[in-house]
This record gives structure tokens, C-alpha cells and sequence, in this order.
């Protein structure tokens, strides 16, 4: 094919890089149906072929039959293009704002929708940087080391939900944010020098704010109640929490009282344990120096 003289190859699936729904995911698979449904029933009604909108928006009739049979995630750019095609007048490109949630996985999206909802969030991690404080180099480091390894797409996918998370930074009012890090995973610098750096000065700007409290759990405190794996608390404005813990609970959501009291009391245990506030941002800052 060519155009003005130049060879134009549409892009294919294989080209864009959207995703395939999950077909556990009932609310992901109905939004995609109903999306792909609209852009199939629209584009039959200027009476346009398959493979002359393809040719209009700039993709290939695989991808094009693909997301109007809601079997394919479209990017925000593949709506703009059938918008302006089909004449639909800001409708289609309007779709993006349920499209785009349903990129990423099921269960990020519920733990995105909690974190959203809290007034206070409090955080113990023993191997990793929390995905809320990873930079996106940091965060596509850690997920590529996966093993077996994750396709190039699914690794974008989930670099791009854990990034989306971080909103709740913004949220206006402000929710209290506690996290705590041990010394070991600030030592270990995946991705590289460059990207540790970031990722240090990331951890910085975010000690920084008014909201947040990042304390560092130092190697030289031999034992605490954290040993056994990460713990979590997410406190809503009704009361209500929720909380998490690798070891105690087998990292399943808890919600009995008396569960979420033993995790507050670890929690609690642990944050006394750390380095203040200051000293755990003036150690990190020593970090930083030191590369």
C-alpha cells in the first residue's frame, strides 16, 4: 500500500501494545463488549467495510475485529482515531475513561479502588520497595526479574497499574501515609546505579511530604515482629479497615477486630523499632551519597 508515494504498514495486534481481557474478569469483559459493540454498530452505519476503517484509523483488520468483538484492550489513541473516523463527536474517545481501568489486573484495580478510599495507610515491607513508592524503571526491574519471565506486554501492563496507584498521592484531602523499609532492600540496587539513584531520590521526595511518614528498618535491630513477611492496614473514613500480612494471616484480607488489632500491634512494635522519621531520610540521603 502506499500513500503520497510512501509505504504505509498498518499496524497489527502484534504491533499495538494492548492486551488480551482476562475471561475471569466478568466487569473488565463487559465494558469491552459493550465498547466493542458501539464501535462495530457505528462504523456499520456510515456503512464503512472492515478493512476500509482499518485502512482510515491506521490498523490492521485483526486488531480492528479484536476490539470490536471486546476480545482486545484498545489504547486511548485507537479510540481518537474511530472517533474522528466515524464522526461520533467526542463519544467514542469518551469510552477511554472505562477503558483504561480495565488494563490492568482485576486484583490491582480492587486494591487501587481501597486505596483510594482510605484515610490512613500503613506499610511494613522486608524484600522490596512498596509498589506505591517505586519509580517506573525501579517497577519494570523488580517485575522483569520474574521468574518464569513475564511477556514484554505484561510487564508494561503491570508497570503501568502499579503507577496508576500512585494517586492516592494527590488525593485531596490528603490520606496518612506510614510505610517502613528495611535497610537491606535500600542497600540492593536493582536496575543499576542510575535507577537506584532515582528510586532513592524518589523515596526522598515522598519522605518529604506533610502526609507521609517513611521510617527505615535498620540491620543492626537483629529481630522484630516483621521477620515473617510484609504487613499492611488500610483505615476508611466509616471506621472500618482492612489489613494484610504474609505471615500471620497467609496474606489474605483480613477484617475481624481482633485480627486487625494483632496487626496494629505488630505494626506499631515495628515502627519503634525503626529509625525516626529524620534519621531514616538523613541514612537514606547517606545512601544517595555514597553512589
Amino acid at each position: 500500500m502506499s500513500v503520497d508515494g510512501e509505504a504505509v504498514r498498518l499496524r497489527t495486534e502484534a504491533d499495538e501494545p494492548g492486551w488480551e481481557v482476562d475471561p475471569d474478569d466478568e466487569w473488565g469483559v463487559a465494558v469491552l463488549a459493550t465498547v466493542g459493540r458501539q464501535l462495530r454498530l457505528r462504523r456499520e452505519a456510515v456503512g464503512m467495510r472492515v478493512v476500509d476503517f482499518a485502512g482510515a484509523v491506521g490498523y490492521g483488520d485483526d486488531l480492528v475485529y479484536k476490539v470490536e468483538g471486546g476480545k482486545r484492550i484498545s489504547q486511548q489513541e485507537y479510540l481518537n482515531k474511530a472517533d474522528e473516523v466515524l464522526g461520533a463527536g467526542g463519544l467514542i474517545s469518551a469510552a477511554w475513561e472505562d477503558v483504561k481501568k480495565v488494563r490492568y489486573p482485576k486484583n490491582v484495580r480492587k486494591l487501587g479502588k481501597l486505596e483510594g478510599k482510605a484515610v490512613e495507610i500503613a506499610l511494613y515491607e522486608c524484600h522490596i520497595i512498596p509498589g506505591l513508592l517505586q519509580t517506573p524503571e525501579h517497577a519494570r526491574s523488580v517485575i522483569g526479574a520474574a521468574q518464569p519471565p513475564y511477556s514484554p506486554d505484561d510487564v508494561e501492563r503491570m508497570v503501568a497499574a502499579r503507577l496508576a496507584r500512585r494517586s492516592v498521592f494527590e488525593r485531596s484531602p490528603a490520606p496518612a501515609l506510614s510505610f517502613v523499609l528495611e535497610e537491606g532492600v535500600l542497600r540492593r540496587p536493582i536496575g543499576g546505579t542510575m535507577v537506584w539513584r532515582q528510586q532513592l531520590e524518589r523515596l526522598l521526595e515522598v519522605g518529604r511530604l506533610h502526609n507521609v511518614v517513611l521510617q527505615v528498618m535498620p540491620m543492626s535491630c537483629d529481630t522484630h515482629s516483621g521477620l515473617d513477611g510484609r504487613i499492611e492496614l488500610l483505615k476508611f473514613p466509616d471506621g472500618t479497615a482492612v489489613g494484610r500480612s504474609d505471615g500471620a494471616f497467609n496474606g489474605r484480607t483480613i477484617t475481624e477486630l481482633k485480627h486487625l488489632r494483632i496487626l496494629e500491634l505488630r505494626y506499631g512494635t515495628i515502627r519503634a523499632q525503626a529509625l525516626s522519621p529524620r534519621e531514616s531520610l538523613a541514612f537514606i540521603e547517606q545512601l544517595l551519597g555514597e553512589t
